[in-house]
C-alpha cells in the first residue's frame, strides 16, 4: 500500500506537542539543518492516517509517552556542537541529518537512503545493537555513547573520545563519548578541541545558574564537610538543633533542603556573608521555633 509522508516544523505544529504523537505513528524522525532547525515527518499508510487535529486532546492522551531512564533529552546547544564537529569531519551539505530517537520510537522501521545521516543521542542501554543494524544497512551514523563502556564491543566503527560532560534536559550529567562509521580507518579519536568545547558550555551554563546560601540558623551537612576540610572541628548540642526539610521561603519555589538538615538556636548559628548569593531568609514562625532552642 501507498505510503505518504508528512512534514511538520517542530517550532509551529501541535502534532509533535511532547513527542506524544510521534510514538503513535511509524515510521517517523526529525530531519535538522545544519542550523539545528528540526523538521519532524511522518510516514503512514493512508488508511491507517489519524485525523490528528480533530479530538487532538484525546489523541494525545491516548498515546501518552511513558518516560524511561534512557529518555535524556539533549540541549540544542549540545547538538549544534555536534553536528558542527560532524560537518567539519564529513561535510553534510546535502545530507538529511536524522534523529529517530525519542520514546516510543522505532529506528529500524525508518525506510533509511544514501542522503540521510543519523545524528542522535539513541538509549545507551542498546548502543550496540544500534550500531550493528546501522553498519550492517549501510547507514551513516554519529551517535552518543557512555564515556566508561565505549569500548565495550567490538563493533567495526570510531570511537571519539572528548571527556565530555553534557548535561541533558533531565537534569542528569553524564560523560559521554561518540561513536561513528563516518572516519574511515581510524578506531580512536581523543579529541582535545571537542572536550574544550564540551568544557566551555558546561562553564557558561553554570555561570547562569542561581546560587543558593542558607541562613546562619539552617544547618546542612556541606555546612560541616567545609569546616571540617578547613580544619575546624565542629560539635552542636541536642538541645541547640531541630530537624528540619524545608524552610517556609522555599515551598513556593519546589526546593527543599538537599538531604535535610537542622535549624539551630542563635548560639551554634555563624555569621557568613557573601555577595551574589539567594539567601533563603527565616519566617516568623521559624524564629519563634529558634527562640525556644537553647534553652536549659
Amino acid at each position: 500500500m501507498m505510503n505518504t509522508e508528512q512534514n511538520f516544523n517542530s517550532s509551529t505544529s501541535p502534532a509533535i506537542v511532547g513527542n506524544a504523537v510521534l510514538a503513535a505513528v511509524s515510521p517517523v524522525y526529525k530531519v535538522l539543518d545544519l542550523f539545528g532547525n528540526e523538521q519532524t515527518v511522518i510516514i503512514t499508510k493512508k488508511k491507517e492516517k489519524p485525523n490528528l487535529f480533530s479530538d487532538y486532546d484525546a489523541f494525545l492522551d491516548k498515546f501518552e509517552v511513558k518516560k524511561t531512564t534512557d529518555d535524556c533529552y539533549t540541549p540544542k546547544e549540545v547538538m549544534d556542537i555536534i553536528i558542527n564537529y560532524v560537518n567539519e569531519k564529513y561535510p553534510l551539505e546535502g545530507k538529511k541529518i536524522i534523529r529517530p530517537f525519542f520514546p516510543g520510537g522505532d529506528f529500524e522501521s525508518i525506510e533509511y537512503t544514501d542522503d540521510m545521516v543519523v545524528i542522535d543521542n539513541p538509549p545507551f542501554s542498546i548502543i550496540t545493537k544500534i550500531c550493528k543494524y546501522y553498519i550492517a544497512n549501510g547507514v551513516k551514523f554519529f551517535l552518543f555513547c557512555p564515556h566508561l563502556t565505549a569500548f565495550g564491543s567490538d563493533i567495526d566503527c570510531t570511537h571519539i573520545i572528548a571527556s565530555a560532560d553534557i548535561t541533558y534536559e533531565n537534569g542528569a550529567t553524564i560523560k559521554t563519548a561518540f561513536v561513528s562509521n563516518m572516519f574511515g580507518d581510524a578506531k580512536i579519536i581523543g579529541d582535545a578541541e571537542l572536550h574544550l568545547k564540551f568544557k566551555e558550555l558546561q562553564q557558561r551554563n553554570k555561570a547562569n545558574l542561581p546560587k543558593y546560601e542558607y541562613p546562619d540558623h539552617i544547618i546542612t551537612v556541606s555546612k560541616i564537610a567545609y569546616c571540617i576540610e578547613k580544619g575546624i572541628s565542629v560539635s552542636f548540642d541536642k538541645k541547640d538543633l531541630k530537624h528540619y526539610r524545608r524552610l517556609d521561603a522555599q515551598k513556593k519555589h519546589g526546593k527543599a533542603l538537599f538531604g535535610s538538615g537542622f535549624i539551630a538556636s542563635d548560639k551554634v548559628a555563624a555569621a557568613q556573608k557573601k555577595d551574589n548569593v539567594i539567601v533563603w531568609e527565616l519566617s516568623d514562625r521559624e524564629r519563634e521555633i529558634i527562640k525556644s532552642l537553647g534553652s536549659s
